[in-house]
């Protein structure tokens, strides 16, 4: 197995490492609804699924019993 020849530092190490962030999400707002969403993905506005501006699942109205 492949060792390396001299020990890297906490110091070196931990530069390094700090390059590495998170990214803030690609959020759009969409066109027909004005709703904000991340880009590519699904969402629900007035209970309605939403994707590429097309309606994929109808609001399905909430039957009230007696």
């Amino acid at each position: 197995m492949a060792h390396p020849k001299s020990r890297i530092s906490k110091q070196r190490k931990r530069k390094r490492r700090t390059h590495i962030k998170a990214k803030a999400p690609h959020v759009v707002v969409c066109a027909k609804t004005g709703e904000p969403h991340l880009y590519h993905r699904a969402y629900y506005h007035n209970g309605a699924l939403y994707y590429k501006g097309q309606v994929v699942i109808e609001a399905v109205a909430e039957e009230e019993y007696d």
